[in-house]
């Protein structure tokens, strides 16, 4: 007997606004409308002329800026950015970066109710939820709170028409692995899911798009950005599960680029979970332009060139052992799936080198 739909859905709130320019003019407007004079800002942007072009018009607006931005936000760092907030009498926080500008933000606004404007100029996706994230003698820690998801968000194209391919790939993948994670988590809903197959199928086509031609970037970064913004949605909307879970326990614990420790591990948090996916598969190999999802993603991969092992993405054979032990002590990690200690050991030794563990077996 076919069951009846039963779930719950809270409607994700925010404000978005997508288009090429639209950091440079929209900014000034949207403190007004947050009724904001005082505002920080958390910047972590290669180019400062971008950043410029950015900010100029809120010369008078910005009355702190911070630009020492590190990956996993250090509970250091996150307590100088308070302190600064508070001693500046901040009204409202603007990020513009990556997911690491953006949780520093989101780590201020944890202890300082004001509200976030966020222009991402990388694929992250942490602009689009609540969860927050901060490390402490190499043990990184997160948690949901509203009043960190950024009130408004700016998806400016032009932004990320710069990025160096290799970090965008990573990026990218970022995105797609907070798609996969929405599909097998506990907390799934058919809301989430139809935002993770939308963004799978978005990323997917913007990572195949070819870049160089004149218009070509800026089509890529806008393909890119609108699977950014559905993947967001749908991992906003379930949280994190066992891909997460071992990247934080592994980017905190080994200070791992966060973007390229997730692209490793796809694939391999995947295949242990396929099996909870053969219902959804046509519809998954249908966003990743195949007819099997385990052939489209490996093609992927193989059209990237992304690193698909965490010996690429600097784990070393000698942190293997505390990688594996690491994570096996957060369990139990909710996944639809059993994780056992012998689990955790098979899928991170598998990740960790893939070609070898594949001719063992």
């Amino acid at each position: 007997m076919q069951t009846r739909l039963h779930y719950s859905h809270d409607t994700v709130g925010g404000r978005l606004l997508f288009g090429a320019g639209s950091a440079r003019d929209a900014l000034s407007g949207e403190l007004d409308r947050l009724g904001a004079t005082r505002a920080l800002l958390v910047a972590d942007v290669a180019a400062p002329d971008l950043l410029q072009r950015i900010t100029e018009p809120l010369a008078d607006r910005i009355v702190v800026t911070l630009t020492d931005v590190r990956q996993h936000v250090p509970i250091e760092q996150a307590e100088a950015a308070r302190a600064a907030a508070r001693d500046h009498d901040v009204e409202a926080i603007i990020t513009v970066g990556g997911g690491s500008a953006t949780g520093l933000g989101k780590a201020v606004a944890l202890t300082r109710d004001v509200p976030i404007i966020s222009v991402p100029t990388t694929y992250a996706g942490s602009e689009l939820t609540p969860i927050w994230g901060l490390t402490e003698a190499r043990r990184k820690s997160t948690g949901r709170d509203e009043r960190v998801r950024p009130k408004v968000v700016v998806y400016d194209p032009e932004l990320l028409t710069s990025l160096p391919a290799e970090v965008a790939t990573a990026s990218a993948f970022n995105a797609l692995a907070h798609c996969y994670e929405t599909l097998w988590a506990s907390a799934t809903t058919p809301v989430a899911r139809m935002y993770a197959l939308e963004g799978i199928e978005w990323v997917t086509t913007g990572l195949r798009m070819s870049s160089g031609a004149v218009g070509d970037d800026l089509r890529r970064a806008e393909t890119l950005l609108h699977g950014t913004y559905f993947a967001g949605t749908a991992f906003a909307i379930t949280g994190s599960g066992l891909h997460h879970k071992i990247c934080h326990v592994l980017g905190g614990r080994f200070g791992l680029p966060h973007a390229q420790t997730h692209t490793a591990l796809l694939p391999h948090v995947a295949a242990f979970n396929q099996e909870t996916l053969d219902g959804l598969d046509p519809r998954l190999a249908h966003a990743l332009h195949a007819s099997d999802s385990r052939e489209g993603l490996a093609a992927l991969y193989a059209a990237t060139g992304a690193p698909q092992s965490l010996q690429q993405v600097g784990l070393t054979a000698s942190q293997l052992p505390e990688a594996i032990a690491a994570v096996q002590e957060s369990l139990p990690i909710p996944n639809p799936r059993p994780v056992t200690a012998a689990a955790v050991a098979e899928l991170l030794t598998a990740a960790f080198d893939p070609v070898r563990n594949h001719h063992d077996h």
